[in-house]
Parts: structure tokens; C-alpha cells; sequence
């Protein structure tokens, strides 16, 4: 399997420290994420069903007319691939790469290419991958260009899947309210913005034959009952919404500013974390993990992703790590 941010387990057994010591910024989730509720005893004791709110909660927060629940967004990504004849595949590259392994492992003809690349050759393509914002370059689209490169490839049967995982800061870049048009499919996540990425959760918005056919595939009780009550109350609070998005955005700034001040001015960004390219990023990642901070190294192209601190206390360590390496580095 592919390598992932949040291996603090491994990080725990090859520096010895201490779990509860780590400042872990490797993954890009919101740290101060939806605090849950209580879950009561019938989720434990009763199967989920289907009409329990879930989706009419999922439905008003991403303005998409037809919205499938998953065990995560991984489990879409794995799913979709199947539902298709042999394909031409365009997925966004440096990005997820589980996207391009998923259609790989299926069977299907891959290329991952940039994203200018993809809309230029959009006609050599049945379906083109895009992670809007990227995960790591960042990279945005304008909503129009979205929907034209999804009528060239929905003219030819083709699907435009849009990951919209760090799209929860902005979601007014979204374009989940124009999935219920054939072949547009966009991939939403509760594990980055509301912190939830525990409970397993993600949604599905496309046309609703389309998802019908993920739903088949799937199988039933996909979500727990406690995971579908803990979101159906994070996506209905609409004030935390707005306190979270504000918090987020301020918080990613801060972290910019800091990284900034250390000579590591970001190559991107969003409001979940700060990227940075830099031929030196691998050996940077290991005099932080000495500290016990844990990021995410990339090696290709070379570069080291940071999430955004919880607090002050956590910035102010990680503004310590980085002044102590830069001394040392000057010796």
C-alpha cells in the first residue's frame, strides 16, 4: 500500500519518543476539529438505516441534488474504477496517489500528468482525476473551466471526478451543487475540516443512477450508526461552520508567517496546511521528527508538507524546533 501522512505509531518506534510528546503536523486535519456529541445507545445497538437523516444533512451542506454516504472518500476512489470499461485515464499529478493506483490496480490506462496538461489534452482522456484544492500543490479551478472540461468528456460518455477533500474552507469554489449532471463526480470528506477523520466517513455527489451503481457495488452498512449520528450533527451546525472557516484560514496564515520567518517562505498553500518545496526537505523532516514534530516528506517532487498547529502552544514549539535547527545549521 501507498505511504500516508499520520504514521505517528511508526515515528513513535523509530525516534523513541513518546506518543503523547508528538506535535503530529504530518496529515492536513483540522486539530481543532468537531467536537462530537454524546452517541446515544440505539447507534451502538440498532443496523444504520438509510433515512436516518444522514443524507438529507449531507444533501443542504454540499447544495448537491443526490449524495451517497462511504466509508471515507478511499472507499470511492476504490469503487468507481470498477463501474467503468476499459478507460483512458488523466489523474493530477503530484496529488492522492491513490487515485492513479485505484484505476491502475483496475485494469485501466493511466497517465499523470499536471493540470494544464490535463485540460489541453482533455480529449486523449474517458476520465480525468482533479484534487481541487491539490493535495499537495494546491492548485484551484474556476468552476466554469470545471464544468466546460466536464462537457467535453461527459459529449463522449466520459467522467470528470473532482476530490474536493480541502474544500470545506472555501466552499464556495465547490462544485458538488452541478453534480447531479451525468458524469460529473465529486468526492467530499469529513476527515480534513470537521476532524473527523476516525469516524471513516465521506461522501459520494453524482447523478443518482450513477450512484445507485456505487451503492450496489458497495453493499449495504457501509457507515456505522455512531459515525453516521456524530456527522449528521457536525454537517447541520452551521455555526461552528462559520467559526471553524474563519479559525482555519487564520490559523494557515499564522503558520505561513512562521515558516516564512524560518526561510521556508511556502511554495502553496491552503488553509489546511503549508507546502514547501526544497531539495533539503527529507533532512529537515528528520531533525524535526528529533523533536518529536512530525510532517509529511514527498519525494516527488522533493518537498515537505506542514498542517496547521492546534494553538499557540503548538506553534510556539514548532517556532523553537525550527530556530534550534537553523542554529545548528549555521555552525
Amino acid at each position: 500500500m501507498l505511504e500516508h501522512g499520520g504514521r505517528l505509531l511508526r515515528a513513535v518506534r523509530d525516534y523513541g519518543i513518546a506518543r503523547e510528546e508528538w506535535l503530529d503536523l504530518s496529515t492536513g486535519i483540522n486539530l481543532q476539529g468537531f467536537p462530537p456529541p454524546p452517541i446515544p445507545a440505539q447507534a451502538w445497538q440498532r443496523l444504520p438505516e438509510d433515512d436516518d437523516g444522514l443524507l438529507d444533512a449531507a444533501r443542504a451542506y454540499y447544495g448537491a441534488a443526490h449524495v451517497l454516504a462511504v466509508a471515507g472518500t478511499q472507499a470511492a476512489i476504490q469503487a468507481l474504477p470498477a463501474l467503468r470499461a476499459s478507460s483512458r485515464v488523466g489523474v493530477i499529478s503530484p496529488g492522492y496517489a491513490e487515485h492513479a493506483q485505484a484505476w491502475r490496480r483496475t485494469g485501466h490506462a493511466v497517465e499523470t500528468l499536471d493540470a494544464d496538461s490535463l485540460f489541453a489534452q482533455a480529449d486523449r482522456f474517458d476520465v480525468i482525476v482533479l484534487i481541487h484544492p491539490n493535495n499537495p500543490g494546491c492548485e484551484r479551478f474556476e468552476t466554469q473551466a470545471l464544468l466546460a472540461l466536464h462537457a467535453r468528456l461527459a459529449a463522449r460518455g466520459g467522467w470528470l471526478i473532482v476530490d474536493e477533500a480541502f474544500i470545506d474552507a472555501t466552499p464556495e469554489c465547490s462544485v458538488s451543487a452541478y453534480s447531479d449532471r451525468e458524469g460529473l463526480i465529486v468526492l467530499r470528506s469529513v476527515g480534513k475540516f470537521f476532524g473527523l477523520a476516525g469516524a471513516r466517513v465521506g461522501f459520494v455527489c453524482a447523478a443518482a443512477t450513477l450512484l445507485e451503481n456505487v451503492r450496489e457495488h458497495l453493499g449495504p452498512w457501509t457507515l456505522s450508526g455512531p459515525a453516521r449520528y456524530v456527522v449528521e450533527a457536525a454537517l447541520r451546525d452551521e455555526v461552528w461552520h462559520g467559526l471553524a472557516r474563519a479559525d482555519l484560514q487564520a490559523r494557515s496564515m499564522h503558520l505561513q508567517q512562521l515558516l516564512s520567518k524560518h526561510g521556508l517562505a511556502p511554495t502553496a498553500a491552503c488553509a489546511f496546511f503549508q507546502w514547501h518545496r526544497d531539495d533539503d526537505a527529507p533532512a529537515l523532516h528528520r531533525a524535526l521528527a528529533r523533536q518529536g514534530i512530525l510532517t509529511r516528506v514527498f519525494d516527488e517532487p522533493v518537498s515537505l508538507r506542514f498542517g496547521v498547529p492546534a494553538g499557540d502552544a503548538a506553534f510556539a514549539r514548532l517556532d523553537r524546533a525550527l530556530a534550534l535547527i537553523r542554529a545548528e545549521s549555521a555552525r
